[in-house]
């Protein structure tokens, strides 16, 4: 478990401090301001190796430099050790061009697993990647992590140097059409993942295996779709198969993580830590609205009792609204990214429900002023202005109140809820053109165009 992360002269900030929660870690912010950057920290801070040096094929995870090659950099966390929280500091040394413990590197922090936003994965396992000390030095004779570009993920992780082939995974493809066919631990398990991780009312059941071409050999694991009962997992939607990847990964990683333990006649880890950058990525908004609690209850049918750390990093306002049933300010926390300065500033936000997907927009997490169109904003905004009385306030084009009524007829929904305030403000209670109707093709009646008011 990771406890708190300090930057120093290193990412979008000239410092930076976060202290963790032990269940949940929400970050929000604007794009660029380094929400990626603090899980590749984290997950550097587990493992010692960034997952840009491990794949060259993936898009983000690139190993941090100092802002001003000047000036000292330093990354410090605490991180759980056998008996208790432990600190752990690392400076850059400009002529390695590496980042160097004072106190070595970190206890086995157990299993992390890590969701890239380009559909990659990172895997961190306590039993295959550990380290090995020799003459007071940590080397790392075993592979240093498990890190798969999209690719990799659905057809299999090899290394080869030249010497040796390893196959580290067979691939989504490859395992899952074994698992079917062998109808065994790891069927079930991929199968209970992948209705947790469905809305609602779309199951996604696995269907026959089915071939794509007369000269492609591979069994290729279906979906039963409302429209198809074998819709290959090929050719689903981007978010499908986005579900699907991470089904996997949960219960790969989990899977041989255990076979590994049992080969080396240990007991498996009490500890994952799940790293997620832009956790809604490919989703549509009802899949939005049930991703989170739906990783945190799969992470207990896999996991059991283990003890679990996550870090998600989002845009979602649907995300963020679908955690306030089961946010506990006790267990979970909210931090957000804000440029002021001309810095990025990193700050823990107090847990307050919004109540619905506007609340958040308009709330300090996200910072819209409205939840409507950029030009019906300005169309409001005038019109407030305008029952204000406020003239200087009124933009070029919106200065009269026939002005904002055409503009407000062009922008707003019939059922808009500032219809009302607006009919109401101006002559007589009758709109801006005085007649007894409200304009044509509006209704201040949800749902419905064009009606008598």
């Amino acid at each position: 478990m990771l406890y708190e992360l300090n930057l120093k002269n290193v990412g979008p900030a000239p410092t930076m401090s976060m202290e963790l929660a032990r269940r949940l870690n929400l970050i929000t912010g604007d794009n660029g301001l380094g929400k990626s950057f603090l899980l590749d920290v984290m997950w550097w801070a587990f493992t010692r190796r960034w997952p840009k040096e491990l794949n060259k094929e993936l898009t983000s995870g690139y190993p941090a430099r100092p802002i001003d090659p000047r000036k000292p950099a330093a990354i410090s966390f605490r991180l759980d050790s056998k008996t208790r929280p432990v600190a752990y500091e690392s400076e850059y040394s400009p002529r390695e061009e590496a980042w160097t413990g004072r106190k070595g590197r970190p206890w086995m922090p157990g299993l992390i697993i890590y969701a890239h936003s380009d559909g990659g994965f990172s895997v961190w396992d306590p039993t295959r990647n550990y380290w090995i000390t020799k003459g007071n030095v940590d080397v790392q004779e075993r592979i240093p992590a498990y890190v798969f570009s999209p690719a990799e993920v659905w057809d299999g992780l090899e290394l080869d140097d030249g010497k040796t082939r390893t196959v580290i995974c067979n691939g989504l493809l490859r395992d899952w059409a074994s698992w079917l066919k062998e109808k065994g631990e790891d069927a079930a398990l991929m199968q209970s993942a992948l209705a947790r991780l469905a809305p609602s009312g779309e199951a996604m059941t696995p269907g026959p295996l089915v071939r794509l071409s007369v000269n492609d050999a591979r069994d290729i694991p279906t979906l039963k779709m409302p429209y198809a009962d074998a819709v290959p997992i090929l050719h689903a939607s981007a978010g499908i198969r986005r579900a699907a990847a991470l089904a996997y990964v949960l219960t790969w990683s989990w899977s041989e993580h255990k076979k590994a333990a049992q080969q080396l006649g240990e007991q498996p880890t009490k500890r994952i830590v799940m790293l997620f950058d832009e956790i809604e990525s490919h989703l549509h908004p009802r899949w939005q609205r049930t991703i989170l609690g739906s990783v945190l209850d799969l992470s207990r049918e896999l996991h059991g009792d283990v003890e679990m750390q996550l870090a998600v990093a989002t845009h979602s306002p649907l995300v963020l609204a679908s955690a306030e049933p089961f946010f506990d300010p006790s267990l979970d926390r909210l931090f957000h990214l804000e440029l002021m300065d001309n810095a990025a500033v990193l700050a823990e936000v107090p847990w307050a429900k919004q109540g619905d997907v506007v609340g958040w927009l308009v709330s300090d997490v996200f910072g819209l002023r409205q939840g409507r169109s950029i030009d019906a904003e300005q169309a409001v905004e005038a019109a407030e202005a305008w029952m204000r009385g406020d003239q200087q306030q009124l933009p070029e084009g919106l200065r009269s109140q026939a002005e904002i009524q055409a503009e407000l007829e062009r922008v707003l929904a019939g059922h808009d809820p500032f219809w009302p305030r607006w009919i109401v403000s101006a002559p007589d209670g009758n709109g801006a053109s005085g007649s007894k109707e409200p304009p044509r093709r509006r209704s201040v009646i949800p749902g419905k165009i064009g009606g008598k008011r």
